[in-house]
């Protein structure tokens, strides 16, 4: 595996050994950094079921500012420090090995706000309504949400996110969710991270 482009492009990086996790592959990287690049620079990233750390690595190469990498798996959370130490990016990133539940509550009542969150879960996981909800106040108003799934995956989310893109790249998916305009007025309305 390498990063792709920016600053740390065509270093290698290491995936955790085993079937517990499925790197994102370079083309989904690639053609995902594409979509994403008038977003990119200076944005705050949650990286949830991290895996490698290949998404924020490469999110963190192309000019985001920060990125918060979170997976439950020893391994995974292991070769995150790992190649979060060989590219340099120790100051921009802040690494978490507890279960999603545990670090959406802990960010959460950190008052964190990130413009995208980018969520790749073992590919059986496809009711992520509760995952989803749960992030609804980590997003930004005018924030991305993207999951990734088996490109044929029926994936349920919150009904307060409104699919924005679904792109497809080989086995894999990518799913782009926003907010709806429902749930942000609401968010203003309570005073929540709405602006």
């Amino acid at each position: 595996m390498r990063i792709i482009a920016g600053e740390a492009g065509s270093r290698k990086i290491e995936a955790p050994e085993g079937r517990n996790t499925r790197p994102t592959l370079d083309r989904v990287r690639e053609n995902l950094f594409n979509m994403l690049q008038g977003r990119i620079h200076g944005a705050r990233v949650l990286d949830l079921f991290a895996g490698s750390g290949a998404v924020s690595f490469e999110a963190l190469s192309r000019g985001a500012a920060f990125c918060v990498l979170c997976d439950h798996d020893r391994k995974a959370n292991a070769v995150e420090r790992k190649n979060c130490t060989a590219l340099n990016m120790q100051s921009r990133c802040e690494i978490l090995q507890m279960e999603w539940s545990q670090a959406v509550s802990r960010l959460t009542a950190g008052g964190d706000c990130f413009d995208l969150i980018y969520l790749d879960p073992p590919y059986e996981m496809q009711d992520l309504r509760g995952v989803t909800e749960a992030l609804l106040p980590l997003l930004a108003e005018d924030g991305l949400l993207m999951v990734e799934s088996e490109k044929d995956a029926r994936v349920q989310v919150s009904e307060h996110l409104s699919l924005s893109k679904d792109r497809r790249w080989g086995i894999a998916r990518v799913s782009f969710y926003m907010k709806t305009e429902e749930s942000q007025k609401a968010e203003a309305a309570s005073g929540g991270d709405a602006e």
